[in-house]
């Protein structure tokens, strides 16, 4: 009986490890941004980009913040994108084809490429993680170009680039609105316990492990959480700790 007992118990802590993995059963990510747009986002209240908390509808039609401006990437403003918090560079560049190439990175002109690109052609494990649904975001085209593959900090003064929408970008760094910060917090901390790929520095670690306090989640983002378990099959212990906690 005690046999069965530990058994069991052993049986249930490596299934939990299993699960607890990243992303195994999706590497295509416009797949994933596809499955968050169709069954994630199902309710109008729960359609909110991440940086801006702008309003979108099931066509990716959007409303603006009051006052949001920008003299760039015009046509991406009017437009909703997923955006990868954790950029797809702070982890791809630990891949050999994202640095280097392949031999089998080359155009139907015989140039050679590496980059995004080349890992996604290549590796499995970057098409994986690229694939992530923790890590992608609802944002509005125009923030999330600009935006591009900057850390976040905290900057000294600054005014929005965006009106209302309190997201600053400055010498290449970004510093998101309040309301957004508790949910990029999480976002690294799950993909830096997940992939052994990916590690944070020390001050951003210690930036995202202050954030994660200061802005605790809120049913939506269990609920988001939740939903995209059951889709990607594994659990993100971050967010497990924080909802059931709550």
């Amino acid at each position: 009986m005690k046999y069965h007992s530990f058994a069991g118990v052993l049986i249930a802590i490596v299934s939990l490890s299993v699960f607890a993995g990243g992303n195994t059963t999706n590497q295509s990510v416009s797949k994933a941004k596809k499955m968050l747009m169709r069954d994630v986002y199902t309710q109008s209240s729960q359609r909110r980009t991440i940086y801006c908390n702008a309003v979108f509808d099931s066509k990716k039609n959007i409303t603006l913040p009051t006052g949001f401006h920008t003299n760039k990437y015009v046509k991406r403003s009017k437009r909703v994108e997923i955006e990868h918090v954790v950029p797809a560079e702070n982890f791809g560049r630990t891949f050999s084809e994202w640095r280097d190439g392949h031999p089998q990175c080359v155009n139907s002109k015989g140039k050679s490429f590496k980059g995004r690109r080349c890992a996604e052609k290549i590796n499995t494990e970057y098409r994986y993680m690229q694939s992530d649904m923790f890590n992608l975001y609802p944002a509005v085209g125009a923030v999330n170009a600009m935006r591009s593959n900057y850390n976040f900090v905290m900057l000294s003064g600054g005014v929005s680039d965006f009106g209302s929408c309190n997201m600053q970008i400055e010498n290449r760094k970004a510093q998101p609105p309040k309301k957004s910060r508790g949910m990029i917090a999480r976002s690294y901390l799950y993909m830096d316990i997940t992939y052994k790929r990916y590690s944070m520095s020390k001050s951003q670690r210690n930036l995202m492990l202050a954030w994660d306090k200061q802005y605790p989640v809120n049913d939506w983002e269990c609920e988001r959480s939740s939903k995209i378990e059951r889709l990607q099959g594994n659990f993100n212990l971050v967010m497990t700790k924080r909802c059931n906690s709550m």
